[in-house]
């Protein structure tokens, strides 16, 4: 792809920098932070990229920029992965951002009730992970978010739905069926789940959309606001899907946000 010209919702820049440059270790990209003297929402960001790499050219910068336009503070999560994802390390990684965030306001200008956190693939089992009790938020000691955001997210670790890659990466390919369990987080969803936006197309065929549709299963059951979307003829990795049958999933889901 080194001549080839991406797709509008790529970033070509920040894709060199994500192949060529990033360390896999724990970094906070903190550029997106709107500095004009008032306080701003945060959304706390997790790319994809099967816990293998983190793709922020998709799922990362694109978000932030669109984020900023709506006058929300955008931060992006690298996070340990390949060799360095076995869990918890890519949990821990987000809950440090999460802390370095909100229990910092005044350095960030933001308002510390009024955050989310997105996540798109295996960034969305990341996120949703850290949307439970036994696994994040709670866990960690750290204030619930406002709202979490899905994007075609990675949700089971049932072999039958779930990306095989994300699920070796963080759990391994010998994993008991109890460690699975563990990290499958529709099995894992309280009635304290933060409200969630989550979404996926009908046409994946990288993550199943039985992981979007059992999550929404899972949280209405809980009695957890949930609006899902399941958009006809919709692959994996499609980021902000502009020009497509997703297209406007990023302002139903900051509506979504919004609305708590």
């Amino acid at each position: 792809m080194e001549n080839m010209e991406l797709p509008s919702y790529m970033d070509a820049e920040q894709r060199e920098w994500d192949m060529k440059e990033a360390k896999n270790e724990y970094y906070l990209d903190t550029r997106f932070v709107i500095r004009d003297g008032k306080r701003h929402p945060a959304a706390i960001i997790a790319p994809g990229g099967g816990y293998f790499f983190v793709a922020s050219f998709v799922e990362g910068v694109p978000f932030a920029r669109k984020l900023n336009e709506m006058g929300i503070s955008a931060f992006i999560v690298y996070y340990r992965v390949r060799e360095r994802a076995n869990h918890p390390a890519p949990q821990d990684d987000l809950a440090r951002a999460v802390r370095e965030v909100i229990c910092d306001p005044d350095r960030w200008d933001i308002d510390p009730n009024n955050y989310s956190v997105w996540g798109s693939s295996a960034g969305g089992h990341l996120a949703a992970t850290f949307g439970t009790e036994s696994l994040g938020y709670k866990k960690y000691g750290l204030p619930k978010p406002g709202a979490m955001v899905l994007i075609y997210p990675v949700i089971t670790m049932d072999r039958a739905f779930t990306h095989m890659g994300t699920h070796d990466n963080l759990i391994g390919a010998d994993a008991t069926s109890e460690l699975e369990d563990a990290w499958s987080v529709e099995k894992q969803v309280t009635a304290a789940y933060p409200p969630t936006y989550v979404w996926c197309g009908d046409a994946d065929d990288a993550v199943p959309p039985e992981n979007t549709k059992n999550m929404a299963a899972a949280l209405e059951k809980a009695g957890v606001p949930v609006k899902m979307d399941i958009f006809p003829g919709i692959g994996h990795g499609v980021g902000l899907a502009t020009d497509t049958a997703a297209d406007g999933w990023f302002d139903r889901a900051v509506e979504f946000w919004r609305g708590r």
